[in-house]
Order: C-alpha cells, then structure tokens, then sequence
C-alpha cells in the first residue's frame, strides 16, 4: 500500500472524499511556503500538490500564474521544488506529495535524474499538465520504476476511446477536470460535472479526484457523493494572498479545516 492508496482508502473508510491542497512552490516567498504547508496540514488536508513555477503554463488561470510570476522572479527552480519536497516529506512522513507542473523542465532536468530525485524527495505522485498521453511513455517508465504514479487529467469534453486509454494506464488517481477552462476559482461548478464523472468512474476503479474551480464549501458538498477527492488551488492563493502575513498561516489552517467540516459533514 502507497501513502496515496492508504489516503484514499481512509477516506472510504470514514464516508468522505479527500482534501487535496495546490500552493506554488516560491508563493508567497521562498522563506513562507514551508509555513503555508504546515498550516495546511494543521487544518486537517490529505494530499498536498506542490506546483513546479512554469513561464509558460497552458492550463493555469490568473491566480496560478501570478503566483507562478511571484515564485520565478525569485528564481525558484525545478530543484528547489524537489528542496521544498524534501523538507516537506521529513516533516510529515504520512502525507502523500503531488508535484504538479510542466514537461519542459523535466525535458530540461533529465527525466532519469528527475525520477530518481523525485524519489529521493518522498514524492508520491506527479501531474503533467501539457503531456499527452500518447507521448508519455519515457516519464512514465522513469517514474515508475522509482515507485511514483505518473497522474492523467481528464476533461468534460474527453472522448470515451480517450477515456478508456487514460484507464487503462492510470495509477493514483486520475484527476477528472471539472470545467472545459483553465484553473481559477468559480462561483458555480459545471452541471454536467456528475455526468462527466459517471463516464470516467464506469471505465475505472482508481481514484477519482475533481479539480479546476472547486473553491467553496458548497462545491466540495456537491462532488463529495461522486468522487473519491477534490482539490483546491485558485482559493487558497487568493486567500493567501489577501491576507496579512501574520493572519496568512491561521487564515489557510482554517480555510482546510472547513473544508473538511463540511466532507464529514457530508459522511
């Protein structure tokens, strides 16, 4: 059993899906991400992804990408995001790591070192965000035989033979988009996001997790029923980013903590 597989399966266990959390690696500075983490994991999250700062994201929204602008014009680099990994992992040794992020630096890193770097850094699982699938296969084997799950993304508008290849090769979770739209928090999810998530869940019994624009209690009560977890980003940069830096570390631990409320609530 993975720290991933033993979260998810604590979340059936206790009637709720999981509580992932996305920061930028380098937001909102180098010396605070360390904070923001363990802030994270006071408020009670159960996945952490960590966002590798990319110039030229495809899938981010503004609040991603300034916070990306924040961690490169400190010059936060693919190694630090393995550095943050590592001090991560030595301060919490149950809580599964995302790394999430862009092909070009890995290309850049070497996907052999990268691999075995990553494992080394007590990384759980990795997301690609602008690899396909069809051109995956070299990460995936280097990942893989370092123990890592190399995470898809699915989106509403997927065909099912698209559906189906994802499935076939999916490890982790596969992490079920639901908006045709970048990230970024929304007021309202999509309405076709149930049916969406019932066209992935009939080929597969990995892990659903549903991101892009979950930014309130009441999305996580939505999607709570139908998936196995959910993952927020565009919200917690915000809030962070709105608050007082004496207020950000209370203000992010109590933001978690009510999105569990309202998943045990849920249960």
């Amino acid at each position: 059993m993975s720290r991933l597989s033993d979260t998810f399966e604590r979340g059936r266990e206790e009637g709720r899906p999981v509580i992932a959390t996305f920061l930028t690696v380098g937001f909102p500075d180098r010396t605070t991400t360390g904070a923001m983490v363990e802030a994270m994991v006071e408020g009670g999250v159960d996945i952490i992804e960590l966002g590798a700062p990319f110039s030229d994201p495809l899938a981010e929204g503004v609040t991603i990408q300034k916070s990306s602008q924040v961690a490169l014009d400190q010059n936060v680099t693919l190694a630090d995001c393995l550095a943050c990994c590592r001090n991560t992992r030595a301060r919490f040794p149950q809580i599964p790591l995302i790394l999430m992020g862009y092909y070009n630096p890995l290309l850049s890193y070497g996907l052999s070192p990268f691999a075995e770097d990553a494992a080394k850094a007590g990384l759980d699982g990795l997301i690609v965000v602008d690899l396909p699938l069809e051109e995956a296969g070299p990460l995936q084997s280097a990942v893989k035989a370092h123990g890592i799950d190399l995470i898809f993304l699915l989106a509403p508008t997927s065909t099912e033979e698209r559906i189906k290849r994802v499935a076939a090769v999916s490890s982790g979770f596969v992490y079920c988009v639901s908006l045709t739209g970048v990230t970024g928090a929304r007021r309202e999810l999509s309405a076709d996001v149930s049916t969406f998530l019932a066209r992935v869940r009939a080929e597969t019994d990995v892990p659903l997790v549903v991101g892009f624009g979950i930014s309130t209690r009441e999305h996580v009560e939505r999607v709570a029923p139908m998936a196995d977890g959910v993952a927020v980003g565009s919200a917690l940069i915000n809030l962070i980013e709105k608050s007082a830096p004496a207020a950000r570390e209370e203000n992010v631990k109590n933001f978690v903590r009510g999105l569990r409320g309202c998943v045990q609530a849920v249960s």
